[in-house]
């Protein structure tokens, strides 16, 4: 059951952009789709498969939405186009973050569309995506930790920003549980595997409440600490789940 705050601006999304582009299906990912979405908090994540090349009259709908409802910040769509949806290397026009680029949808995104099998408009995710093998996420996984996470250790700025911080852990639980089963699992999951991979509590705690309730730090001092908690877990925590089996 998708938020009731959410739906108008899904139904007026998949609305308008059926007008602009040759639209064949929507599907939704992310937590949206895996029943772990927070108001606010979680993005919007959806893809749009088209059959031909998305105009950038997509990019302007995204920013109109923007300006009439605070929720459309949060959503986040790629367009695939249909002649494209097996080849997981190909980058495909994205809105995001309140930009437009080019970017994959990894097979990590690929495994949740089949999981959750959500569609907003058209064929469900089953009916057109290729199934993501169990060493096609693996692989994924496996260079993300080890050609991503680990080198973003090395600077120290970004450490001081929450989601960093947030996306850090919550990724490294969640790579340690695929990695080890084969099995994709939301983010509030993750929170239980956190302790057992020797996470700092108090980040930990951190990262939930903002998630999930009312932050209870705030300031520079804990600023500090907690990206220096966070650098060094993250150094330590990704060979060790490299490694694991």
């Amino acid at each position: 059951m998708i938020d009731e705050a959410v739906q108008p601006l899904l139904d007026g999304f998949v609305a308008s952009v059926r007008e602009i582009a040759a639209v064949e299906a929507i599907w939704l990912h992310g937590s949206l789709a895996l029943g772990d979405y927070q108001r606010g908090r979680s993005d919007l994540d959806v893809v749009a498969v088209v059959s031909s090349p998305p105009t950038p009259a997509v990019a302007e709908l995204h920013q109109e939405l923007m300006r009439s409802d605070p929720l459309a910040a949060k959503l986040h769509c790629s367009y695939m186009l249909r002649s494209q949806l097996a080849d997981p290397s190909v980058r495909h026009p994205t809105f995001a973050q309140g930009r437009y680029f080019d970017r994959p949808v990894t097979p990590v995104t690929r495994r949740e569309l089949a999981i959750g099998n959500r569609t907003l408009f058209g064929p469900a995710p089953a009916g057109l995506l290729p199934p993501t093998s169990d060493d096609e996420l693996s692989a994924f996984i496996r260079r993300d930790l080890r050609e991503f996470w680990l080198p973003a250790t090395r600077k120290r700025s970004n450490w001081y920003a929450d989601i960093w911080v947030d996306l850090s852990l919550l990724t490294i639980a969640r790579a340690h549980v695929t990695l080890a089963t084969g099995d994709l699992i939301t983010k509030r999951a993750a929170f239980d595997v956190l302790p057992r991979l020797g996470a700092p509590a108090d980040v930990v705690e951190d990262i939930r409440r903002r998630r999930y309730g009312p932050a209870f730090r705030t300031g520079p001092w804990w600023r500090h600490t907690r990206a220096g908690l966070t650098r060094r877990f993250v150094r330590t925590a990704i060979p060790a789940v490299l490694s694991s089996r």
